[in-house]
Formats: structure tokens, sequence, C-alpha cells
């Protein structure tokens, strides 16, 4: 394996894009690419959706919003936060997100180092099956790469 870094240029539209969790994710940038170094993706959510509440114990995430009103839980609240604004989740932080406006949220999101975008592979693959997915095997596929998903699933605030 190379493990000299080399300049990389992704074109717009270039991406592989995979489907999961009701989610969009295109990768942009993977671990291959990058030496194991990080992943660069973009991930499109439906208004409702977003992800439950867990734990990464590999990856730090970094979260740039761009398009959408889309929230954010970490340290024990939900933010929304606006377009242009920022989040990082060192690994080991419980978080979740949800898109909370009526038209589909979109944010980048780097993990370092990467695998993430092996993960939502993984889950893709089994989210296409005729009949859809084997939720044993997503909750699997979870734990084979350091994702604790966390039982008690904090409600928005009404207000």
């Amino acid at each position: 394996m190379n493990t000299q870094s080399r300049a990389i240029i992704v074109q717009p539209g270039m991406g592989k894009e995979l489907h999961a969790f009701g989610n969009t994710l295109s990768v942009i940038l993977s671990g291959e690419q990058t030496n194991g170094l990080l992943a660069v993706t973009s991930e499109l959510t439906p208004p409702g959706g977003g992800a439950p509440l867990h734990v990464h114990s590999n990856e730090d995430e970094i979260f740039l919003v761009v398009e959408g009103q889309l929230s954010y839980f970490a340290e024990g609240v939900w933010t929304e936060v606006g377009v242009g604004g920022v989040v990082y989740l060192p690994r080991g932080t419980a978080h979740g997100y949800r898109n909370v406006g009526s038209t589909p949220g979109r944010h980048w999101l780097i993990t370092t180092p990467s695998g993430f975008e092996k993960f939502f592979a993984e889950s893709a693959e089994e989210f296409a099956k005729a009949g859809g997915p084997d939720m044993s095997k997503i909750v699997a596929i979870h734990r084979a790469h350091g994702i604790e998903l966390l039982e008690n699933n904090p409600r928005e605030s009404q207000e």
C-alpha cells in the first residue's frame, strides 16, 4: 500500500451514491483515496429523517450544514444548526440528528479516520435487498464498525 499522500480533485457529481436509512450518502473521498486518514461525504436527508442516538468508537465526525433545517443532539440537548454551521463530534460522544424542516436537508460529513463510508455501504447493501433490510443484520453492521445504537432516543423539545 502506498502511504504517500497525493493531491486529489473530485468534480461535482463524481461521488458514489449510497442509499440507506432513508438517506442518500454521496462518498466524495473514501479512505482508499486518503490512505485511511479521512472520508468526505455529502448526505441528503428527507423531512423527518435523520439518525438515532448513537456513539462512534472509531471516528470523529464533523458536519457542515449546507441546506435545510437540521437539528443535532449532543451534550444532552437538541440544537438547530443553520446553513453554514458546523458540528464537531469527537468519538465517544452520544449524538443524533433530525431534519426538522419541510424540505430535504443536506450536510457534508467528514470522518477521521475513514471507515464510516464502509459502514454506510454495507448498510446500503442490506437496505437494497428485496423485502427490505433485516434489522438484526443492520445492528450487527453497526457493531462491526464500532457504532453503538443507544436505546433512549431523546425527543426534540416542542417549544
